[in-house]
């Protein structure tokens, strides 16, 4: 743990975050070069992508922000109460997906050419991230008598690493994706991710013991987003066979078409 400035006003977390931020995009532009995505429609992405990292670290902190309001509204709104993933990964791919509509649609790539690309990439930068929460302390679980404990100065008792777990079990689906998209040309790792880390967050959530608020009763923000991702994720499945469908179709006519000339 490194809660303190390592040098000048540079905390290991900020770094953390830095080098999460700087893998993800180098496995992004690697796999979407590996499976053959088009050069300048991955240019495209990677841009693209910067500017949706961007504003999804502001959409973390309205999203923050909103839950801390809700549970004491007498505080006043504030955009310096912390800042929440799932927030920042529903915003930033809300802008991802605005800037392929009005920017990306007319070049030769197609959204589900990196549709298993970019989960492995959030994944490994949200793997590195945590690792940085455990640096600073925060996002730690329960107290714990349970030799995973681990004891952070400022707390009177050792808890659960929530932190590390989480770090631990997106490195597993990291591979676990990476495995099936470079190997196998799987092409519903979006779906895999969504269930998965839905189902991950929303269980882990009972081992969380920082304070974030509640929303619809006994629910945590990241429980009612988690849940939210789980379905999405399952409905996602069918419609990504309807559009793969649709687009393999539409290729083998264009193939077709072009031994006909």
């Amino acid at each position: 743990m490194l809660p303190e400035p390592i040098f000048w006003n540079v905390h290991m977390y900020g770094v953390m975050v830095a080098i999460g931020v700087l893998v993800a995009f180098l496995i992004l532009t690697f796999y979407n070069k590996w499976i053959g995505v088009d050069d300048r429609f991955n240019d495209f992405v990677f841009y693209n992508g910067i500017v949706a990292v961007m504003l999804g670290f502001g959409f973390a902190a309205v999203f923050q922000g909103f839950y801390n309001w809700l549970e004491d509204p007498s505080a006043g709104f504030a955009l310096d109460g912390g800042i929440t993933f799932l927030g920042g990964l529903l915003g930033g791919a809300g802008c991802f997906m605005l800037g392929y509509v009005l920017f990306g649609r007319k070049g030769k790539g197609r959204l589900m050419d990196i549709i298993s690309v970019v989960p492995c990439a959030i994944t490994i930068g949200h793997a590195l991230g945590r690792v940085g929460c455990f640096f600073a302390g925060c996002c730690y679980g329960k107290p714990t008598e349970s030799f995973l404990g681990v004891k952070f100065p400022y707390l009177p008792v050792k808890v659960h690493p929530t932190q590390l777990y989480e770090a631990v079990f997106l490195l597993a689906l990291f591979l676990v994706m990476s495995y099936l998209l470079l190997k196998k040309r799987f092409r519903y790792n979006f779906s895999v991710y969504l269930i998965a880390y839905g189902v991950f967050r929303f269980f882990v959530e009972f081992l969380r013991d920082d304070e974030r608020g509640s929303l619809f009763g006994a629910l945590t923000p990241s429980q009612f987003w988690s849940l939210v991702l789980i379905v999405g994720g399952v409905v996602s499945i069918f419609a990504l066979r309807v559009f793969l469908a649709r687009r393999d179709a539409m290729l083998q006519a264009e193939e077709q078409q072009a031994e006909d000339e």
